[in-house]
């Protein structure tokens, strides 16, 4: 270590180089921050999951058929079955498949209609798999989205990967909430299409029922007693033709229950010819009922036809009535596609709307107030999802590294008597940030898919500070004592102690390293242990190099010679 303690002596005799170490290393860590916003790393609460099976969302336009949604879930499956990595598929006919991770805060439990469905896709082990699941949902999404959408026009298909964290709605979601309940329709369509433009955003959907046209059947009572039938019989028909009932029960001793025997018609006589008041009525002519007196009476002849508008599903939060607009992430963080349709979203409804942004740095620092600039009304753009669950997970592991910072800092002065030393510590170790964030850059450039910056990152780097404070601790401990005890002047004693202490720092880190490298490539805790690897490196040349400069520049380390010292518990490197 004599080589060490020379080149470490040698800086401290110049200013021009100890000035060039704090500049180099002032410049390292802005450059290193300044990754974030040019996107060479990226934030994300966690990366992509491989898992062992994901579902396909279908959804066709409100009022569509069964028969229409089943076109296109058979095209989705047919587009997809020569995938030699799908094992196995189920589809959920007007229902949300059984429930599963994803489906428990999706809604998957409460459909129940004919214009939905999913598909259950089973894939091979994901130990055996080259590809993880959410590469593949990537890759096919745009091929079953180009061959299927246009199947029935309106039909939004969506990819649903089980989540690596919490579950949440979606990746972004953008509540729109007013009293107005056409205004946050339109609100929502607006949010939706500046969603569907923004870049590293897909699956965009309105969680809004659309507004159609329908016919309401309304038996005549009058009619139907001068034709001699009564209001039941006319119900009944009514079911049996569309609907279809239960008519009677048959018994099968392999089944406990009884099974129920239902009536309709089929489904060319069912069938409309055409989506009109017309149509309707040639069908209702063709169906007749036998009156008291054995006449047949025609159903038009007795039922009333009405064209109305449907009656769309009223969605409230905290009492207020909303509408969400979902979507996912195409493997890229959700900030930068949030902030990007945010600043379009100002642009676009500053036009007719007075925008304002939420003041201060609260949990919903990204809504946005509307208030109509001809009624006054107001309405609230709220953001929620996976993006909020990421921003809050930033800022609470912000918040207990701030913590961490003031702890350790209070425990120094305790222990000092100095806060410039305390200072230094926490200086240095801070700076092992520059190890974390060059390391996920590094890591990117080995990794098929982005490896992100995660919360687990996060707590990867907080960990450091203990063990980057411990680095400091024995240099300023052992410089003092060779000052104090062997009346060393500083220059000199704080190059032996750099020399000395840097073979246990070299092996604390190189243990700490080889205990992470198992970390480094899991899909969750990858970020974890590179954080520790990276961190850990950049924790020893601080130590070793900026800390030394820092302490030679400081009064505070002008330590006289003590009256009293065990000389028997110091080491000198020779």
């Amino acid at each position: 270590m004599k080589g060490l303690e020379n080149f470490i002596y040698t800086i401290l005799g110049s200013k021009k180089k100890k000035r060039m170490v704090l500049v180099l290393t002032a410049l390292a860590f802005v450059g290193t921050l300044m990754m974030f916003p040019t996107k060479l790393v990226l934030a994300k609460m966690l990366p992509g999951k491989s898992d062992n099976t994901f579902s396909i969302y279908v959804d066709t336009p409100t009022g569509s058929s069964i028969e229409q949604t089943k076109a296109v879930s058979e095209c989705v499956i047919d587009t997809i079955k020569d995938e030699k990595e799908i094992m196995n598929m189920e589809l959920f006919l007007g229902q949300g498949v059984p429930l599963d991770y994803a489906g428990l805060v999706k809604g998957s439990a409460m459909k129940h209609t004919e214009d939905v469905a999913e598909i259950s896709v089973n894939l091979t082990d994901k130990h055996t798999r080259d590809e993880p699941s959410f590469l593949m949902v990537q890759r096919l999404r745009p091929i079953v989205k180009q061959k299927c959408d246009s199947v029935v026009p309106g039909t939004n298909i969506r990819f649903i990967e089980q989540p690596a964290g919490p579950p949440t709605l979606a990746s972004v979601v953008v509540e729109v909430h007013g009293d107005n309940l056409e205004k946050i329709r339109s609100l929502s369509m607006d949010v939706a299409k500046i969603l569907k433009k923004t870049d590293g955003l897909v699956d965009v959907d309105v969680m809004a029922d659309d507004i159609y046209d329908k016919y309401e059947l309304i038996p005549d009572k009058e009619k139907i007693a001068r034709s001699g039938l009564s209001v039941k019989q006319v119900n009944n028909i009514l079911y049996l033709a569309f609907e279809g009932m239960q008519i009677a029960h048959k018994n099968s001793k392999n089944n406990p229950d009884q099974i129920p025997m239902f009536l309709i018609l089929t489904k060319p006589s069912k069938k409309l010819a055409s989506q009109n008041k017309d149509a309707l009525q040639s069908k209702l002519s063709s169906l007749n009922l036998m009156n008291k007196k054995g006449m047949l009476v025609p159903l038009s002849e007795v039922v009333n036809i009405r064209k109305v508008k449907s009656n769309p599903k009223i969605m409230h939060k905290d009492l207020d009535r909303m509408i969400n607009v979902t979507a996912e992430t195409d493997m890229v963080s959700q900030v930068y596609p949030l902030l990007d349709a945010r600043e379009k979203m100002i642009k676009y409804f500053s036009r007719e709307y007075k925008v304002e942004k939420e003041p201060g740095m609260s949990t919903y620092m990204f809504d946005l107030h509307l208030t109509d600039k001809k009624t006054g009304e107001r309405f609230l753009l709220r953001w929620d999802g996976e993006m909020k669950v990421t921003l809050d997970t930033f800022r609470d592991l912000g918040g207990a590294f701030i913590a961490a910072l003031i702890l350790i800092f209070l425990l120094l002065v305790v222990y000092y008597k100095s806060f410039v030393l305390s200072g230094i510590i926490l200086l240095g170790s801070f700076l092992s940030i520059i190890g974390v964030i060059l390391g996920h850059w590094v890591a990117n450039w080995f990794t098929q898919e982005t490896f992100f910056l995660t919360a687990t990152s996060l707590i990867g780097f907080i960990a450091l500070m203990g063990i980057s404070s411990r680095n400091s601790l024995l240099l300023i401990d052992f410089t003092k004592s060779l000052m104090e005890c062997h009346g060393m002047e500083k220059r000199k004693a704080i190059a032996v102690a750099t020399a000395t202490r840097a073979k246990p720092i070299a092996l604390t880190a190189v243990a700490i390293i080889l205990g992470s490298a198992l970390l480094a490539s899991d899909p969750v805790f990858g970020g974890l242990g590179v954080a520790l690897i990276s961190g850990t490196v950049a924790a020893v040349f601080v130590s070793l190099l900026f800390v030394p400069v820092l302490m030679h520049s400081v009064k505070a380390m002008d330590f006289e010679p003590a009256d009293h010292c065990d000389v028997n518990n110091i080491s000198i490197t020779k």
